[in-house]
């Protein structure tokens, strides 16, 4: 535990001191600083594509109710060492947004550390934090690091919070008290990637390999054994060895992810944005929840009414056999489509 603390200091001691050591350069020079500008801050530039797709859905949400704004694109691999030269020509009205995702609490306290950091660095700001999954633990430095949250984020009199699903919601509401807090879904599932349809055979299987994961390497071996007898399975995890990515690299990878769900007639997942990607492109899915809860959560907040997306919160092999037989015959003429546009409302509102 202390080597784990000890390795924390050093690594934000040296982001600090980028920070302080960085000079204001011209990379957002080309922006016109008269201009209305949108910051899509800690923009996913790694090859967590659920990540990626927040950034890219979060982009085009802005473009569609901004059309004349300028959108800036500003990677978290830049936050400590651009962040100067971002402030050059951002006026005291322009909007920061800071992505979505699930990386709100001590989990990922790496990216929440960088969040804290941009909320610091624009106090005359409205920032708006996109649909978050709030994940701080119970234990002494989950408590801490959910103080220094509240603390941090409560001096920010213009900052608005927004909860994908109802326990970080709940989560906002009881800690966060001096910040506007709104509900609505993940912004990925704003997105409409149904087409061009592609004729679908196999099953692919996107699981985690991470502290996220609840089904064990036992169950999940087992569970590929004896759906391979009877079905072709291919593998296709959301995150890729990749980082640094540019934004064209990061639309080709999105793209390919989800020809790859349009060309399966089922993806068993247990990660959220599988499962997301499944209902954005109108693919038959299976969710094994997560060790968080937060596929459930986001399941029965805005999918539960999707007939060709199914929720299990067990591993059992036998159920989850039962449900690639249905799917595997579903007819998806029948299904409903997503109408999740007025859920958006209370976002669009705070910015």
């Amino acid at each position: 535990m202390l080597i784990k603390k000890t390795h924390k200091l050093i690594t934000r001691m040296k982001l600090y001191t980028k920070w302080l050591l960085s000079k204001p350069n011209k990379d957002f020079n080309h922006f016109n600083r008269s201009n209305f500008k949108i910051v899509v801050a800690l923009a996913a530039d790694y090859g967590n594509l659920g990540d990626v797709a927040i950034t890219y859905a979060q982009t085009e949400f802005l473009k569609a109710k901004f059309p004349d704004a300028d959108i800036i694109d500003f990677p978290i691999s830049k936050t400590f060492t651009e962040v100067k030269s971002l402030k050059k020509i951002i006026n005291k009205n322009d909007i920061i947004t800071i992505v979505g995702g699930g990386n709100t609490g001590d989990m990922y306290d790496d990216i929440e550390y960088c969040r804290q950091f941009i909320i610091s660095q624009f106090p005359e700001n409205k920032i708006i934090s996109f649909p978050q999954t709030i994940d701080f633990s119970n234990t002494n430095s989950g408590k801490k690091a959910l103080q220094r949250a509240t603390k941090i984020y409560g001096k920010h009199k213009g900052l608005t919070l927004s909860a994908r699903e109802q326990n970080s919601f709940n989560m906002y509401k009881e800690h966060f008290l001096k910040n506007n807090i709104v509900y609505s879904p993940d912004i990925v599932l704003s997105l409409e990637k149904q087409y061009p349809c592609i004729d679908r055979e196999g099953i692919i299987f996107c699981l985690r390999k991470d502290g996220e994961k609840r089904i064990n390497k036992e169950e999940e071996s087992s569970l590929i054994e004896e759906i391979s007898k009877k079905y072709s399975v291919t593998y296709y995890d959301t995150h890729i060895n990749k980082n640094n990515l540019s934004i064209e690299e990061r639309e080709n990878e999105l793209y390919k992810i989800w020809t790859a769900f349009k060309k399966s007639k089922i993806v068993l997942t247990d990660r959220l944005h599988g499962m997301i990607f499944c209902a954005i492109t109108k693919t038959p899915c299976i969710a094994l929840d997560n060790s968080n809860h937060k596929i459930s959560g986001v399941y029965k907040a805005w999918l539960k009414d999707l007939d060709y997306i199914i929720m299990l919160e067990n591993n059992d092999i036998e159920e989850i056999q039962k449900n690639i037989e249905y799917l595997w015959s579903y007819d998806m003429k029948d299904h409903q489509d997503m109408s999740l546009i007025k859920k958006f409302e209370p976002l669009m509102k705070s910015i």
